[in-house]
C-alpha cells in the first residue's frame, strides 16, 4: 500500500496571547492567590514552559464560595431563565467567534491534535452552551415538577483530558438552572478555563456567577469539602470519586460522579470490516486513548478476529503521529510524564503476562511526551491490560463466538461508562445494547457526543447523567405541588 507524504501545515500560534502569570478569577476579577503560591503549566509536546498559574488554597476558595453565594442570591438565582438565556447564548456566540484562539491553547497546553481540538473540543463546547441556553426558560416543563429550584452554589472539578469541553459540560447547565459555579480546572490543563474567563468578561457575565480557581488536589479537594458548596459534580479517576463520595456522603451536598472506564467496542462477523476499523481507530486512538469513555477492549467475533486485526495493523500505519499544532497529525503528546509513564508501566505488564504486543512503526519527537499507537492480541480478561484503564493509545483484542459470550467478556470489569456494538443487524444491536452495562451505547459508531444526550455510567464509572435533558436533573431540586 502506497504511503503519501504530506506536507507540514501547522497552525500559527500567534493567535492566541499567553501571559507570563495568571491570577485566580472570583468575582468577576483576576486576583492572586493568598499564599502567593505558582504552579507551571507546560506544553507536553516540547516540554516548553506556557505560564505560571496561581494556586489556590482554602482561603482562595472560601473567597470563591462566598462570592458564588452572594451572586446566587441577589443576582442570578431570581433572574428569570429567559434574561439567564441571553448571557448564555451570548457565551456560546463569543467561544464560536473566538474557536480558533481557543483550539490554539487546548492544544499547547494539552497535547490534543489540533484538528480534533479545532472540529470537535472547541465546537461541541459551544454547542452545549447554545443547547443549554434554550433550556433556561423552561425548567417548568423539564418533567421535574413545577417551579423547580437550583441548589445554590456548584463546585465542580474537571480533568485534563477535554479540559474546554468538560468545563462546558458542567457550567452550561448549572447556568442554566440557576446555579453559580466554582470550577477548578486540571493543573496541567489551566489556561483555556482561565481564557474562558477572560470571555466571560466579554460577555459582561455578573460578577461571581462563575469563578475559576487553579491549582492541583488539594484546591480541588478544599472545593469539595467546603461547606458552603451544595452540588459536587467531578470527573476524573475512580479512586478519587470514591474519596469524594466518602467525604460527602452524610452531607446536604448533592453529586455528579463520571469516573473511569474500560469499554469494549464489540464486532461481529457481519460488521462492515473497514468501517468497523474506522470505528475501532476513533475508539481508542481519538485523543491519543486519553478519554474515559474509550474502547481500549477490542471483542472480534472468533471468525473475523485476524482479518480485522491486520487490516487494523494496516491502518495504523497510516497514522501521523507528532506535532500536534500540525493540521496533519492524528496522534499528539500524551499530556504528561506522569501519564506516560503509566502507560509505560502499564504496556510492560502486559507483555510479562503474554500478551503479544505490537506497535507502529512511527518516528517519535525526541523532545516531549510520546507513545506510538500499540495493539495488544493473545489478551485473556485475566490481564492487568484487560483489567485497568490504561488511559493511552493502547488497545486490548480479546475474542469471542456468540453473542452471550460477547455479553458477559463486555460486562466482565468494575466499570460500566460505554461500549459499541458493530453489526448490520438492528434486532442484535438492541438486544446487544439491553444486556451491556453500561450508560452509553454506540452502534455502528463510536465517540460521538452531542449535548442533546445524556452522557454517564454505572457501577464504579460513577452516577448521575450529563448532557440532555437529564443534565438538567443534577442541578435542580425538583418542584412539589404541595
Amino acid at each position: 500500500m502506497p504511503r503519501f507524504e504530506y506536507a507540514p501545515a501547522p497552525e500559527s500560534r500567534a493567535v492566541v496571547d499567553i501571559a507570563s502569570s495568571y491570577g485566580l478569577f472570583i468575582d468577576g476579577e483576576f486576583v492572586e492567590s493568598a499564599s502567593g503560591g505558582s504552579l507551571k503549566t507546560i506544553n507536553p509536546a516540547t516540554e516548553e514552559s506556557l505560564a505560571d498559574v496561581a494556586v489556590a488554597d482554602e482561603a482562595d476558595v472560601d473567597r470563591a464560595v462566598r462570592a458564588a453565594r452572594r451572586a446566587q442570591e441577589k443576582v442570578w438565582g431570581p433572574m428569570p431563565g429567559a434574561e439567564r438565556a441571553k448571557y448564555l447564548f451570548r457565551i456560546a456566540r463569543l467561544l464560536a467567534e473566538r474557536s480558533r484562539e481557543f483550539a490554539v491553547l487546548e492544544v499547547l497546553d494539552n497535547g490534543k491534535p489540533i484538528r480534533e481540538a479545532r472540529d470537535v473540543d472547541v465546537p461541541t463546547a459551544a454547542a452545549h452552551f447554545f443547547y443549554y441556553a434554550g433550556w433556561a426558560d423552561k425548567l417548568d416543563h423539564a418533567g421535574f415538577g413545577p417551579s423547580p429550584r437550583p441548589h445554590g452554589v456548584a463546585g465542580q472539578v474537571i480533568p485534563w483530558n477535554f479540559p474546554l469541553l468538560m468545563l462546558a459540560w458542567k457550567i452550561a447547565p448549572a447556568l442554566a438552572t440557576g446555579n453559580t459555579v466554582v470550577l477548578k480546572p486540571a493543573e496541567t490543563t489551566p489556561l483555556t478555563a482561565l481564557l474562558f474567563a477572560d470571555l466571560l468578561r466579554q460577555a459582561e457575565l455578573p460578577p461571581g456567577v462563575v469563578n475559576i480557581v487553579t491549582g492541583a488536589g488539594a484546591t480541588g479537594a478544599a472545593v469539595v469539602a467546603h461547606p458552603g458548596v451544595d452540588k459536587v459534580a467531578f470527573t476524573g479517576s475512580t479512586a478519587v470519586g470514591k474519596r469524594i463520595a466518602k467525604e460527602i456522603a452524610g452531607t446536604r451536598k448533592h453529586a455528579t460522579l463520571e469516573l473511569g472506564g474500560k469499554a469494549a467496542n464489540i464486532v461481529f462477523d457481519d460488521a462492515p470490516i473497514d468501517q468497523a476499523v474506522e470505528g475501532i481507530v476513533n475508539g481508542i486512538f481519538f485523543n491519543q486513548g486519553q478519554v474515559c469513555c474509550a474502547g481500549s477492549r477490542l471483542l472480534v467475533q472468533e471468525s473475523v478476529a485476524a482479518e480485522v486485526v491486520e487490516r487494523l495493523k494496516v491502518r495504523l500505519g497510516t497514522l501521523r503521529v507528532g506535532d500536534p499544532m500540525d493540521k496533519n497529525t492524528d496522534v499528539g503528546a500524551i499530556n504528561s510524564a506522569a501519564q506516560l509513564a503509566r502507560i509505560t508501566d502499564l504496556t510492560k505488564a502486559g507483555e510479562e503476562e503474554g500478551a503479544v504486543r505490537w506497535t507502529a512503526d512511527c518516528a517519535l519527537p525526541e523532545q516531549g511526551f510520546w507513545f506510538a499507537p500499540t495493539v495488544f492480541t493473545d489478551v485473556s480478561a485475566a490481564h492487568r491490560i484487560a483489567r485497568e484503564e490504561i488511559f493511552g493509545p493502547v488497545l486490548s483484542v480479546l475474542t469471542f463466538r456468540t453473542p452471550a459470550e460477547a455479553v458477559a467478556k463486555a460486562n466482565n470489569t468494575p466499570y460500566g461508562l460505554s461500549a459499541g456494538i458493530w453489526t448490520e443487524k438492528g434486532s442484535r444491536i438492541l438486544s446487544m445494547a439491553d444486556k451491556l452495562r453500561a450508560g452509553v451505547v454506540w452502534a455502528n459508531t463510536f465517540n460521538r457526543f452531542d449535548p442533546t444526550s445524556p452522557f454517564g455510567g454505572y457501577k464504579e464509572s460513577g452516577y448521575g447523567r450529563e448532557g440532555g435533558r437529564h443534565g438538567l436533573a443534577s442541578y435542580l431540586i425538583e418542584g412539589s405541588t404541595r
